[in-house]
């Protein structure tokens, strides 16, 4: 794999805050509050937050445990618009996108991560399934792992350039607590071209990955020695 760039992901950075769409009409603003601690449930926006339509048939969940989270990107503009109301209007665009166009039940992906660092539930009862920590909803965002993997979409193209700092910690925030919550190891975290042929997510994100699987596992446990060595290879 290409070499992990330096990054200092110990700043803990407040941010205030389609595609070039029109604003969201939740009329919504807030700044993004201080990144969780070691394994504490980060804020998650629900689907009706931000406004998602209702499935286009039965979200089916499973009774089961995920065994990997597989991180995409959205190969979206790479806005400086890093407000809660994007976030809001993205997600919106995307579920739209993925039930008119690919005829797809719902939103594919479990959780999306704004570029200003807004988590957003993707498909209905994922983060139910997730607090619940013993069941997951079956996704739609990777051929052949979509009863095993839970799928974590970052706003963004990351083909040329990393995402800004406060997403990653966002991403970094959420691996750790879905790792806590189902007993993922930090090494069953992948990128979806691991799995399917595609850019996804990009070479810059991908690149990150390893420092990505580090990061979760120093924050495990507390970032105890037993909680690096169950989450490192």
């Amino acid at each position: 794999m290409d070499a992990t760039p330096n990054r200092n992901v110990s700043r803990r950075i407040l941010l205030g805050g389609a595609l070039a769409l029109g604003a969201s009409g939740l009329g919504v603003a807030m700044t993004r509050p201080a990144f969780a601690d070691s394994g504490a449930e980060p804020e998650i926006i629900k689907c009706e937050d931000w406004g998602a339509r209702e499935p286009n048939g039965n979200v089916r969940v499973l009774d089961q445990a995920p065994e990997k989270i597989i991180v995409h990107h959205t190969a979206t503009v790479n806005t400086t618009d890093y407000s809660l109301d994007r976030a809001c209007t993205l997600a919106r665009a995307m579920q739209n996108d993925q039930m008119d166009a690919r005829g797809w039940l719902d939103t594919g992906q479990h959780f999306t991560i704004s570029r200003g660092a807004h988590v957003m539930e993707g498909r209905h009862w994922s983060l139910a399934a997730l607090r619940n920590g013993s069941q997951m909803v079956e996704g739609a965002h990777c051929v052949g792992q979509n009863s095993v993997a839970i799928g974590i979409e970052n706003e963004g193209t990351y083909t040329e350039e990393e995402p800004p700092d406060v997403q990653y910690a966002a991403l970094l925030d959420l691996c750790v607590y879905i790792c806590g919550q189902y007993g993922v190891p930090a090494r069953e975290i992948y990128g979806h071209r691991d799995f399917n042929t595609t850019q996804c997510p990009g070479d810059q994100l991908y690149a990150l990955l390893p420092q990505l699987r580090s990061d979760v596992a120093d924050r495990a446990e507390g970032g105890t020695e037993l909680g690096r060595l169950l989450g490192r290879k």
